[in-house]
């Protein structure tokens, strides 16, 4: 790779010297690979057709340091648009010149809460994954920065306060149920907490508009087994390059007046306003979220790599047609035509030849990601059918092992891994206990009838004969032992 460093020039505004710059309008907590490739990808859309003439400064909300790519890239990078669409092939590539900066509160708070000065910027949106939307009890507003995602934005909202502008509309991305309902409760709740008076609390509530929102965009990140090729095919490095599909759905419930604001129909991207984005969220969230999270820790037990692995492969194929079709369905309330018809193109794109989906990436936050994809789905069908789903339970099962940190890597924050880590050190005790754990699930589960032996049987099976026996069996194709 060395000798392909020397060969081409680095993606910056000095290889592009005629792009534009727009003033900055959005605030976008996340700059990670999915939000390059959706909230930012979106507003160079409406910037390309004149609707929006606005730029993202990305905020990082977490404490790691900042990459270097970004300054030495001017903020450039590369989405790569690969896949199938209305039955044609699509293989595309566009520049992204929509971000102006990137901010990181650890080390540059000031220029974080200078951002209250602004008065062009309008929007705000994040994506600080499913367990980014939470409460803090201890942060401060004296804390430079705060720890949580929503003590930044109250930090960020007082400050607009206190200069007497114009809030924000607020549009979260986090795959949570009523997620822009649930941020503002938690930015009202530290207003109360930090005491920053009614004027504040009033200001909230009669300038800012909390919207929740539902993402459908399959992101794999940066195409590194691809990489020398691609710099031959485009005769620059992009250390930030990002490969998306096609597709992209974002259901916003919002007001009325939203979709003249925020232009993003009218520039021709599959962007639904709507007053009730329930429907869509259980399809999505369930049917293409869900058997995600499921095949995660089974395919990486199985020794596979990526989506299109597990769709290509004999057992795991199966596994997920039927987890989907046996499981998932039967248990939405929409249409069963239409929510099959949903599964089976969701298949379809889990099998693009041209993305490479790597589940490791997949298992970040799993914990969040099941209570929030699968569980409820776990929960409905052992209360109306009276027994458990086995194939969730089985990537139940493989979830907790591989939380158990001996045969996957685990990426997860060090609370969650501290509760894994004293679990399974009572090997007797490990399902019980962690079940009994209401900050892993929302609730206790311990007492669901049969979860804790099927559970026990389901880890057994896996360590003793492997991921592909155990789907076989579950399957009744084989015996598995006892």
């Amino acid at each position: 790779m060395d000798t392909q460093l020397s060969l081409y020039p680095l993606l910056s505004r000095t290889l592009v010297p005629d792009l534009p710059a727009y003033p900055e309008k959005v605030i976008q907590f996340g700059e990670g690979n999915f939000m390059r490739a959706f909230t930012a990808w979106q507003v160079q859309q409406m910037n390309k057709q004149g609707r929006f003439q606005g730029s993202v400064v990305m905020i990082k909300p977490q404490a790691s340091p900042v990459s270097e790519h970004y300054a030495k890239q001017d903020h450039l990078y590369t989405v790569l648009m690969n896949g199938i669409a209305e039955q044609q092939v699509v293989n595309e590539h566009e520049i992204i010149h929509s971000v102006s900066r990137l901010i990181s509160p650890y080390a540059e708070y000031d220029r974080f809460l200078a951002l209250a000065e602004q008065d062009a910027l309008e929007f705000i949106t994040s994506n600080t994954t499913e367990a980014g939307i939470v409460y803090n009890p201890d942060d401060r507003l004296t804390d430079a920065p705060q720890r949580s995602f929503p003590g930044k934005l109250t930090a960020l909202l007082y400050r607009r306060y206190q200069l007497g502008k114009a809030g924000f509309t607020i549009i979260p991305c986090e795959l949570i149920d009523r997620n822009g309902e649930k941020l503002r409760e938690i930015v009202l709740r530290y207003a109360a907490d930090w005491n920053l008076g009614d004027g504040f609390t009033e200001w909230l509530e009669r300038e800012n508009t909390f919207c929740c929102s539902l993402v459908d965009r399959i992101v794999p990140g940066f195409p590194l087994e691809k990489e020398e090729q691609l710099e031959r095919e485009l005769g620059y490095r992009d250390r930030l390059m990002v490969t998306a599909e096609p597709y992209l759905l974002w259901v916003i419930e919002g007001p009325s007046w939203l979709p003249e604001r925020l232009p993003l129909a009218k520039a021709g991207l599959n962007v639904i306003f709507t007053d009730d984005l329930r429907p869509y969220r259980e399809q999505k969230v369930h049917l293409l979220n869900g058997p995600h999270t499921a095949m995660t820790a089974l395919g990486l037990l199985a020794g596979l790599e990526t989506v299109e692995e597990v769709m290509n492969d004999e057992d795991l194929s199966v596994f997920v047609r039927e987890l989907m079709e046996e499981e998932i369905v039967p248990m939405l309330d929409l249409p069963k035509v239409g929510l099959l018809a949903y599964a089976q193109a969701v298949r379809e794109r889990f099998m693009n030849p041209f993305i490479c989906h790597e589940l490791a990436s997949i298992s970040l936050n799993s914990i969040a990601k099941f209570q929030t994809r699968l569980l409820p789905v776990l929960l409905r069908y052992r209360r109306e059918r009276g027994e458990l789903p086995k194939r969730i339970t089985l990537a139940f099962a493989a979830l907790l092992i591989g939380y158990r940190g001996d045969r996957l890597e685990r990426k997860d924050s060090p609370d969650v891994l501290a509760l894994f880590d004293e679990a399974w050190a009572q090997p007797a005790e490990t399902i019980p206990t962690l079940l009994r754990e209401a900050k892993l699930w929302g609730e206790d589960l311990s007492g669901i009838p049969e979860l804790v032996s099927t559970l026990e049987q389901y880890v057994r099976k896996l360590d003793a004969f492997g991921a592909r026996a155990t789907l076989q069996w579950i399957g009744g194709g084989s015996p598995c032992g006892d």
